[in-house]
C-alpha cells in the first residue's frame, strides 16, 4: 500500500485488498487512531473504544469538542471551556452578565481541579529587600525591585492537583521569592544594591521580576523580567536608585536624593481594584530626600532609619537603607506575593 508524506497508508487501485486482510485491517485500525471519529457522547465513545491507545482522538456531538487519549484518560484539546476547582471559594461575583468564583492564596496550598479548562490567573512574586549598609560611613542604598506580576486569562489546568506557592518577601539585601500556580510563575523581585565598605565597594543590584535599584559609585539598577516588571534605577555617589515596578522603571537617584520606586499595576481579578508590584524607593544621604515607594506596595527609602518594608500580599519592593552620620541603616524587607485564580461558574 502507498503512504502519505506523514506515513498514513491508503489504498490504490492496484491493491488487492481481499488478498491481504491483515494489511487491510491494519489500515482500518490506523484510521481509527489518527482520525477524529465522531460519537454522540462519552458513553457511546467508551462503548465503541473500550481499550483506547495513547494519541487516539475523537469528537463528541453533545458538546462539540475534541478529545485526545493521553494514555490514561481522554483530555479535552479543543473548544475548552472554563476549568472548575473544588476548593472552597474565597468569593464570588458577577460582572457583565458572567458569574465568577475565585480563590485567593496567601500561602502554599493545592488547587484541586475536577473539570479541565481555562482560568484567569494573577500570580505576583514577592518583592526584593532594600539595600543595606555594611559600614557606617557610606551612602543611601538601592530600593528593592517589585515581584513580577503575571496576569493571564488563558491559563489551562487539567484535572488534578496543582501546587500553589506564595513567595515570601526578601529580607534586606536579598531577592524576593517566586510565586507560582502550576506552571505559571511570578518571579521574585531583585534586591537593592548594598554598600560593602567605606572604601566604596558596592554589591550590585540583582535582577528579578523587577530589578533592584543601584547605589554608590554609581551602579546601575538590576534588570527586570520581560512581561512581568522593569529595571531598577541607577544610583549616584550618595543616593540610591529606586527599585523597578510592574509598569515603570525605578527612578535614578540625584545627588544625595534617592530615586522613587517604579509604579505597579492595578488588577480587579477579584472584583476589587488593587495595586500590585510597586518598586521600593532609594535611600538618601545626609540631608537629601529619600525616594518614595511605587504605587502597588513599594516601601519608601529610609529617611532617618531603616527603609520601609514593602506591603504584604502586593509584591512591593522594600525601601533602600539610608545614611545619617554616623550610622548606616538597613533596607526594608520586600512584601510577600499573592496568587488569585478565577473561573466562570
Amino acid at each position: 500500500m502507498a503512504v502519505t508524506p506523514v506515513g498514513n497508508p491508503y489504498v490504490e487501485s492496484s491493491d488487492r485488498v481481499s488478498d491481504y486482510p491483515g494489511a487491510s485491517e491494519a489500515l482500518a485500525e490506523r484510521i481509527d487512531i489518527v482520525g477524529v471519529n465522531p460519537f454522540a457522547n462519552a458513553a457511546a465513545r467508551d462503548a465503541a473504544i473500550p481499550s483506547p491507545v495513547q494519541g487516539q482522538m475523537c469528537s463528541l456531538n453533545d458538546d462539540n469538542k475534541g478529545y485526545r487519549y493521553d494514555g490514561s484518560e481522554w483530555i479535552l484539546f479543543s473548544g475548552a471551556g472554563p476549568a472548575n476547582f473544588t476548593n472552597t471559594a474565597t468569593g464570588t461575583f458577577s460582572s457583565g452578565g458572567i458569574d465568577y468564583k475565585f480563590l485567593t492564596a496567601t500561602g502554599s496550598l493545592s488547587l484541586i481541579v475536577d473539570r479541565a479548562g481555562f482560568a484567569d490567573v494573577l500570580c505576583v512574586g514577592a518583592g526584593g529587600g532594600g539595600g543595606k549598609s555594611k559600614d557606617a560611613n557610606t551612602a543611601g542604598m538601592g530600593g528593592g525591585g517589585a515581584g513580577g506580576v503575571l496576569n493571564t486569562t488563558q491559563a489551562y489546568f487539567g484535572v488534578g492537583s496543582h501546587t500553589i506557592v506564595v513567595g515570601a518577601g526578601g529580607i534586606t539585601g536579598s531577592n524576593g521569592n517566586t510565586s507560582r500556580i502550576g506552571d505559571y510563575y511570578g518571579v521574585g523581585g531583585g534586591n537593592g544594591a548594598d554598600i560593602e565598605l567605606a572604601a566604596a565597594q558596592a554589591t550590585p543590584a540583582s535582577p528579578g521580576g523587577s530589578g533592584g535599584g543601584g547605589c554608590f559609585n554609581p551602579t546601575a539598577g538590576g534588570l527586570g523580567t520581560s512581561g512581568q516588571g522593569n529595571n531598577g534605577g541607577t544610583g549616584t555617589t550618595l543616593g540610591g536608585g529606586g527599585g523597578g515596578g510592574a509598569t515603570a522603571v525605578g527612578a535614578n537617584a540625584s545627588g544625595n536624593n534617592g530615586g522613587n520606586g517604579g509604579a505597579g499595576v492595578s488588577n480587579s481579578i477579584n472584583n476589587v481594584a488593587t495595586n500590585y508590584g510597586g518598586g521600593g524607593g532609594g535611600g538618601r544621604y545626609g540631608t537629601g530626600t529619600a525616594g518614595t515607594g511605587g504605587i502597588g506596595g513599594g516601601g519608601a527609602g529610609g529617611s532617618s532609619s531603616i527603609g520601609v518594608a514593602g506591603t504584604a500580599l502586593t509584591g512591593g519592593g522594600g525601601g533602600g537603607g539610608t545614611f545619617t552620620s554616623p550610622t548606616g541603616y538597613t533596607g526594608g524587607s520586600g512584601g510577600s506575593g499573592i496568587v488569585i485564580v478565577r473561573v466562570v461558574v
